[in-house]
């Protein structure tokens, strides 16, 4: 009798164990692993514009898939322009970073970097600006300027995106198309003046903004 139960508590056992491994082994396959692959792109469209006027933007970006439909993204740039808007003129330049990850919302079964997307970056800019002319009143209601020294200034702000891309042809080259709307966080300023102009956040005297891009792009 003993000897029957010891059997059975062997078998017993040895089941429980070989039962637990497999497990451990299903739960080892089905832990993620991440396989590198890269999309490098640069706005073509803004770069364009920049031989015909005073803005000029170069930008470009690197996404890689990290897990299923979620990507993450870093772009950088430089961004140089001028402000000449009611009685002010100011320029300021220097280059930006931007940070996040997008959601790919619907692809293509074919082709899962086709489709579209949306997402969030949270973007910086170290930059040089200078004003020229600042309006300011003067006795009995009169207007006058006054000019400010170049100084270096820093901000940052929160830049939603929703766009999509689309393969061209057969190639691994793809169009990106997409929309920024962005929101002021911080900002240094210069004699407490607000800036007009930040790199990477555009032109505007207010705290929002939009941008646009519109990239030719790699997949690796």
């Amino acid at each position: 009798m003993k000897t029957k139960r010891i059997f059975t508590f062997f078998f017993s056992t040895v089941f429980m164990l070989s039962f637990a491994q497999d497990n451990s082994q299903e739960v080892k396959k089905e832990k993620w692993k991440y396989e590198p692959n890269f999309m490098v792109g640069g706005d073509i469209l803004n770069a364009g514009v920049s031989f015909f006027s005073d803005r000029k933007l170069y930008q470009g970006f690197i996404s890689s898939k990290i897990k299923d439909n979620i990507h993450g993204i870093v772009e950088a740039g430089f961004e140089s322009n001028v402000y000449q808007k009611n009685s002010y003129d100011a320029k300021a330049s220097g280059p930006f970073l931007k940070l996040g990850a997008f959601y790919m919302l619907a692809k293509d079964p074919e082709n899962e970097f086709n489709g579209f997307y949306g997402g969030g970056k949270i973007g910086g800019s170290f930059y040089t600006q200078e004003y020229r002319a600042v309006p300011v009143r003067g006795f009995g209601g009169s207007s006058s300027s006054i000019a400010f020294p170049s100084s270096t200034q820093s901000s940052y702000w929160l830049e939603g995106t929703i766009g999509g891309r689309v393969q061209l042809f057969e190639s691994d080259f793809f169009i990106d198309v997409n929309l920024q709307p962005r929101y002021m966080v911080a900002t240094t300023k210069q004699d407490e003046i607000q800036p007009m102009i930040i790199p990477g956040f555009g032109k505007s005297s207010s705290k929002f903004n939009m941008g646009f891009a519109w990239n030719i792009a790699y997949k690796f």
